[in-house]
């Protein structure tokens, strides 16, 4: 039996989460780093069905063992899905900061590190309508675990990384909302 998730069974999730990805995220390069690891198929899309507490802590846990013991050729990274619950940005936020604290606390600070998607992401002191929040804007809430070593290294080969916030942001004001649900159109249904 599939488990269901909001109407959606953890199949459509992951689905839906890697059609995303391949459109947005590595569609419009606004991660730079992303197709590489989208073409190798060492992007892990880990659905969860926990949906707060203590499971979700435990599931987060058990995906944070999972990429320390894979090699990066296996598992480069993991996009970390929350279908079935906070769908609240603020508990959403909440989260972030304890699993950010649970790594720390694990001595993994400078090891992994998390990069944050979510529906309704809004960036503080940004008008509520400014494209720049679908920089962040995903399917469902997602944590993204990280290598930070990986990283590094892709960052050598990559000048000007600090510029690229500011090069997505005018590419998604140029796109303009209805241009950006053409490109996705599940967009439609929660952004």
């Amino acid at each position: 039996m599939t488990e269901t998730l909001r109407g959606y069974s953890l199949a459509e999730v992951e689905k839906i989460t890697r059609e995303w990805v391949e459109t947005m995220v590595v569609g419009l390069n606004l991660c730079p780093f992303a197709a590489p690891v989208v073409r190798d198929n060492t992007l892990r899309y880990a659905v969860t069905t926990a949906q707060e507490g203590e499971p979700l802590v435990a599931a987060f846990l058990a995906e944070i063992e999972l990429i320390l013991a894979a090699d990066e050729q296996t598992v480069s990274t993991t996009l970390f899905i929350v279908p079935a619950g906070l769908q609240d940005f603020y508990d959403y936020l909440d989260h972030l900061h304890l699993f950010e604290e649970l790594l720390e606390q694990a001595g993994l600070e400078g090891v992994l590190q998390l990069a944050s998607f979510h529906p309704a992401y809004r960036f503080a002191g940004v008008p509520a309508d400014d494209l720049s929040h679908w920089s962040n804007r995903s399917p469902w809430p997602a944590f993204h675990i990280i290598r930070e070593a990986e990283m590094g290294r892709a960052l050598t080969h990559y000048a000007h990384p600090e510029q690229i916030p500011e090069r997505n942001i005018k590419l998604l004001r140029e796109l303009g909302r209805e241009g950006l649900i053409r490109r996705f159109p599940p967009f439609a249904d929660y952004c």
